[in-house]
C-alpha cells in the first residue's frame, strides 16, 4: 500500500520539532489533536495519540488489531496497543514516568480530540508532571507549506470548484438545505475526497456557522450561499458561493457589490509582509462606503491545509490577526460574511496560496 507522503518529509518535519522542543526545555510532548497527529506520522488515525520525545523515536498508540495497517501507512516503528481508553491513559502514563519526563506538552488545539477532559485526565494521572501548551510551536511548522502539501491543497481545489460550479447550476425554489448539502456531499465524496464539509444557508435568517436544515428551503427573494471544504489525501481546499434567487436590487444588490469589492481589495493587499489586521482596516473602509459595515463579521482570513481552518484564523482568536503574511502560507478569503436578516448571508471565498513574488495563486476558481 502506497504512503501518501514520503518518509524523509515527514522524519524531516518531526526532527524540526524536537529541535523545537529542546530549545524550550520539553522533553516530550503527548500530542492528540488529529490534524498534527497526521503532519508528523503521514495519516489519519482515529483516536490519534502519539508520544514525540526531544531525543528519540517517537511512540504511537493504536487500538489492539489496528497496527500492522497503521505500520503499512506511516513511517513510525514503535508501536504500543490497547483495548480500551482506560488502558490506553495507563499506558501513556507509565510509559512517560518510566522515561522519566517532567516537562510534557499537549496541543490545547480547537479540533476533535483536544478534550479538557483528556487533559485533566492528563494532569490526575500524571502529578510530577508539568504539562505546557506546544500549540504555538506546531503551528509555526505548519503554517508554512512544503511542496507536496501545497500539491495536494491544488487538487484538493480543482474538486471544491468542479463540485461547486454543478451544485450552483442545479439550485432552485423548493431545494432544502439538506438537500442541497447531500448532493454536495455524494459530488465530494464520488469526486475521492475522505473527509469534506459542507455548510448551506438559505436565507432570509443569516446564520455564519450554517449546519443545513431540512425545513428551510429555497424560495425567491433570499440569498443562497454554499460553502464547500474539499480534501484531497488529508489536506482542503475551502471555497464559498452565494447567488440571489431573483432579480438583487436595492440592499440586496448593493451587498453583492460590497462584497465582490471587498474581495478583489483583499486580492490585492494580501501578500508577503502585510499584517492581516492592516487588510481588516483597509477592507472595513469598503464596507463602511457601502453602508454595511455594522453588518459584516471581523476578520476576513483563516489558514488552510489538514485543517479547513488552522492558524491564522481571524475571525476566532484576534492575536492572529497581528500576523504577518508569509510565503507559502495558504489562505482562504473571504471567510467573513455579511449577515443580512430578511435576505441570509453573502460570501465570496476561495483558497490561495501566496507565491514569494508578490502574487497570490488561487486554486479554487
Amino acid at each position: 500500500m502506497a504512503r501518501r507522503f514520503p518518509a524523509e518529509v515527514l522524519i524531516s518535519r518531526y526532527k524540526k520539532f524536537q529541535e523545537l522542543l529542546r530549545h524550550e526545555g520539553i522533553d516530550a510532548v503527548m500530542l492528540r489533536t488529529l490534524s498534527s497527529f497526521t503532519y508528523f506520522t503521514g495519516t489519519k488515525w482515529l483516536r490519534p495519540a502519539l508520544l514525540i520525545p526531544a531525543e528519540g523515536e517517537p511512540t504511537a498508540f493504536v487500538a489492539r488489531g489496528e497496527e500492522d495497517f497503521f505500520r503499512e501507512r506511516t513511517w513510525i516503528k514503535d508501536v504500543v496497543t490497547f483495548t480500551e481508553g482506560g488502558e490506553l491513559m495507563a499506558k501513556i502514563s507509565r510509559t512517560i514516568r518510566e522515561r522519566g519526563y517532567r516537562k510534557v506538552g499537549l496541543e490545547f488545539g480547537l479540533e476533535r480530540d483536544a478534550y479538557i477532559l483528556f487533559y485533566e485526565m492528563f494532569k490526575r494521572l500524571n502529578p510530577k508532571v508539568k504539562v505546557v501548551d506546544v500549540s504555538k510551536l506546531i503551528s509555526e511548522l505548519r503554517i508554512i507549506k512544503d511542496r507536496y502539501e501545497i500539491e495536494l491543497i491544488r487538487k484538493a481545489g480543482k474538486i471544491a470548484s468542479r463540485v461547486m460550479e454543478h451544485i450552483l447550476s442545479i439550485v432552485k425554489p423548493g431545494m432544502s438545505e439538506t438537500e442541497i448539502a447531500a448532493e454536495t456531499y455524494y459530488k465530494l465524496y464520488g469526486s475521492g475526497c475522505e473527509e469534506p464539509h459542507v455548510h448551506v444557508n438559505v436565507g432570509p435568517a443569516p446564520r455564519v456557522h450554517s449546519e443545513p436544515f431540512k425545513d428551510i428551503k429555497v424560495r425567491k427573494g433570499v440569498f443562497v450561499t454554499l460553502i464547500i471544504a474539499a480534501d484531497y489525501n488529508g489536506y482542503y481546499a475551502n471555497m464559498s458561493r452565494t447567488i440571489y434567487v431573483g432579480e438583487a436590487s436595492g440592499v440586496a444588490e448593493r451587498a453583492l457589490k460590497c462584497m465582490n469589492e471587498v474581495y478583489e481589495l483583499a486580492s490585492m493587499l494580501t501578500k508577503p509582509g502585510v499584517r492581516l489586521i492592516d487588510v481588516i482596516k483597509e477592507l472595513d473602509k469598503i464596507y463602511a462606503k457601502h453602508d454595511l459595515l455594522d453588518y459584516r463579521v471581523i476578520g476576513y482570513a483563516h489558514g488552510v491545509g489538514l485543517q479547513v481552518e488552522e492558524p491564522p484564523i481571524t475571525t476566532i482568536v484576534p492575536q492572529h490577526r497581528m500576523m504577518e503574511v508569509k510565503p507559502n502560507m495558504v489562505l482562504a478569503f473571504i471567510h467573513a460574511p455579511l449577515l443580512l436578516k430578511g435576505l441570509g448571508q453573502v460570501k465570496i471565498e476561495d483558497t490561495f496560496i501566496v507565491r514569494e513574488n508578490d502574487e497570490l495563486e488561487k486554486v479554487t476558481t
